[in-house]
């Protein structure tokens, strides 16, 4: 087999996980902080591709300006997302069940939105100037837009990281995870706490959706199969683990990857595969703790 064609296929995989991770890394913050499972994440990511689309083809703005702003905008939707909405339901007896149904809606809510500004017909957006082409290494060419990236994926976990870990509003948020009671009684606004990574969380997916948005159509629905590869991951890794999102991303691009290349007409089974196996041997997921108390 050509090494050439491994690495190529190594690299698409690699990308797939990159988009993958900021989305499961932003589901993960959530579900790890505040215990809720935000259904409607993959909108969010939705979003982010159609703001980004709109900001670069209505006002000619720079790409990358047009993707930290689609991730603003991403943000501040979840934020008002949560202040208005799911802040209300916290600490009822049935708060799962309210939290899937209230979530749900927002995904029928924001496709219909879309769908009345956007329309349904499919927009693509050009990868930016200085990414369109590829760099040759040997007989292997490789995408430098793909390149890129993988390059923004590690910065945000090495990001990611270092505020979680070494930074007193990373650390706020770990505690609040693990006791939210006990923070509200130091005197820590954990109401505020909750909608900040709330915020964070659907910019990071707001910027998946961005930088997607180049390798594939901007749609209608994209949020769906984007938040069920995501849930994929995050069984995969462990609910609520940081660090469990970037391995679980990785396993699923990198399987999705090959198995594309070598049974297309299977591969979406294998994504299903890789989560049954996980469920059977390591029910709890690869990493058991829960996320950002262990990062």
């Amino acid at each position: 087999m050509d090494p050439s064609f491994i690495i190529a296929q190594l690299i698409s995989g690699l990308t797939m996980a990159t988009l993958l991770f900021l989305v499961a890394s932003g589901l993960t913050l959530i579900f790890g902080v505040g215990n809720v499972f935000n259904f409607a994440h993959g909108s969010f990511y939705m979003l982010g591709a159609y703001l980004a689309y709109q900001t670069v083809s209505s006002w000619h703005t720079n790409f990358w300006v047009a993707t930290f702003a689609a991730a603003l905008g991403a943000g501040i939707l979840g934020m008002m997302a949560e202040f208005l909405f799911l802040r209300r339901i916290y600490g009822r007896s049935e708060e799962g069940g309210f939290q899937i149904l209230l979530t749900y809606s927002f995904i029928l809510v924001i496709d219909d939105l879309v769908k009345l500004v956007w329309g349904t017909e499919y927009k693509s957006l050009l990868r930016p100037a200085g990414f369109s082409g590829s760099v040759h290494v040997g007989g292997l060419t490789i995408p430098t837009y793909n390149l890129a990236i993988i390059a923004i994926g590690l910065i945000v976990v090495v990001l990611a990281w270092l505020i979680l870990s070494r930074t007193r509003p990373g650390r706020i948020a770990r505690a609040t995870a693990i006791d939210r009671e006990m923070m509200n009684a130091m005197g820590v606004n954990v109401p505020f706490t909750m909608t900040l990574v709330f915020g964070i969380a659907t910019a990071l997916g707001g910027f998946a959706g961005a930088l997607a948005a180049p390798l594939r159509s901007v749609t209608p629905g994209a949020g769906i199969e984007v938040i069920i590869d995501s849930l994929i991951v995050v069984v995969i890794g462990g609910m609520g683990n940081f660090w469990g999102a970037w391995l679980g991303a990785l396993i699923l691009g990198e399987v999705n990857a090959f198995a594309v290349a070598f049974v297309p007409e299977w591969a979406s089974v294998f994504s299903y595969l890789v989560m049954v196996l996980t469920l059977i041997f390591k029910p709890e997921g690869l990493f058991a703790a829960r996320g950002v108390r262990k990062v």
